[in-house]
């Protein structure tokens, strides 16, 4: 591991304004990014600690009936939030689905949405991969591949997007709010992570600085959640990443479903929205 600054702003435009540098990466739960810098993955020259910036770490209900979740809330307060959970029960069984108990306690909501893939020919540094190095090819396309993209994959990167988190929440149409030196921004959730093409390295609507803030959920989203279920296939029932998972949230009146919402999970490289099966 190579020397790097480190940085601890105070507020939200300092963070942006040392991000913005080259080199550059934000730390929070550090959950993924310590792992990626250990074993060489990425190696960043600075350091940007946002975590203890206050105003991020907030679950507020909106005047609108919708939620705004901080980017620094950890995954297992919002979880076992009690009204969060009777509220959407989907995402909170994808919560408690993603990780072990330890990672809940410490990963957050806006790392959740960063997560890289945990291919495994990205994390081998001796393998050729797009995604980490641009050009060098894709090892896994002739590799070991079960648990690869089946659905919008390209002949540089077949990698899936790994947050169980992220599948509920692109049903339920949720939208990510973004500090960065232009202003704030919201994106869908459903586009802010990108499909490979040709450019696998360029994996999320981000610019350079710009800050994950909160998550949005609209007002409509909590009408699904008597029969909301998130459902996750995986090699081991213990912490594993999905073969295949969903998300579906129906809202039935009179016997007859009126709204239908599905998406998929570790079928791609982002969360999959299935809108023709939501139509049928």
């Amino acid at each position: 591991m190579r020397d790097f600054d480190y940085i601890r702003p105070a507020t939200i435009p300092d963070a942006i304004a040392a991000a913005a540098e080259p080199g550059s990466a934000y730390l929070a739960g550090g959950t993924n990014l310590l792992d990626l810098m250990k074993g060489g993955i990425t190696s960043p020259e600075r350091i940007v600690d946002i975590s203890r910036l206050p105003e991020l770490n907030r679950i507020e209900r909106l005047d609108d009936g919708g939620l705004r979740i901080g980017a620094l809330v950890r995954n297992a307060d919002l979880a076992y939030d009690p009204a969060f959970a009777k509220s959407y029960p989907a995402v909170a069984e994808a919560l408690l689905s993603g990780a072990s108990a330890q990672l809940r306690n410490a990963a957050t909501v806006g790392g959740n949405l960063l997560q890289r893939t945990r291919c495994s020919y990205f994390y081998d540094t001796a393998s050729a991969c797009n995604r980490r190095e641009p050009g060098a090819g894709c090892d896994a396309l002739d590799g070991e591949n079960r648990l690869h993209a089946v659905l919008g994959w390209s002949d540089a990167c077949i990698a899936t997007h790994p947050s169980d988190f992220c599948v509920p929440l692109v049903a339920l149409d949720a939208v990510v709010e973004i500090e960065g030196k232009k202003g704030r921004r919201h994106v869908t959730l459903e586009e802010f992570h990108r499909l490979p093409g040709e450019t696998p390295q360029r994996e999320n609507a981000l610019e350079p600085g710009d800050l994950i803030v909160a998550v949005r959920l609209p007002a409509e989203a909590a009408s699904f959640s008597a029969n909301a279920r998130y459902l996750k296939v995986r090699e081991r029932t213990s912490y594993a990443f999905a073969v295949v998972s969903a998300a579906a949230a129906l809202v039935v009146d009179g016997g007859k479903i009126r709204a239908a919402r599905l998406a998929l999970g570790g079928v791609a490289a982002k969360p999959w929205r299935a809108r023709t099966a939501e139509a049928v």
